[in-house]
């Protein structure tokens, strides 16, 4: 296993209606305005992998310990994308490593 020093959270969310993919993009867009990574990125799913297209929007980030994580997901902008994205969503997977 590689050791590294910082974790990669990613995050794949689904969207319940295809036409909102969009507003879920803008919605987790403003997670980068929280200062607490140092990569963060919202890109839509390319949609590459034929056997796979269950994903529409990605979030992936890095951040420096776990306590730059934290402080990250207690941002008030967390929550006020949490409200605009939540309805919106119909799967949201995450993973930090």
């Amino acid at each position: 296993m590689t050791q590294r020093s910082f974790i990669r959270h990613v995050v794949l969310f689904s969207a319940k209606d295809q036409a909102d993919v969009t507003r879920i993009r803008d919605g987790l867009s403003m997670l980068a305005g929280i200062p607490h990574s140092s990569l963060f990125e919202v890109v839509e799913n390319s949609r590459a992998d034929a056997l796979s297209g269950e994903i529409d929007v990605v979030v992936y980030a890095e951040f420096k310990d776990s306590a730059a994580l934290a402080a990250y997901k207690a941002d008030p902008i967390y929550q006020k994308a949490i409200e605009v994205v939540r309805p919106l969503r119909d799967m949201r997977i995450a993973a930090d490593f």
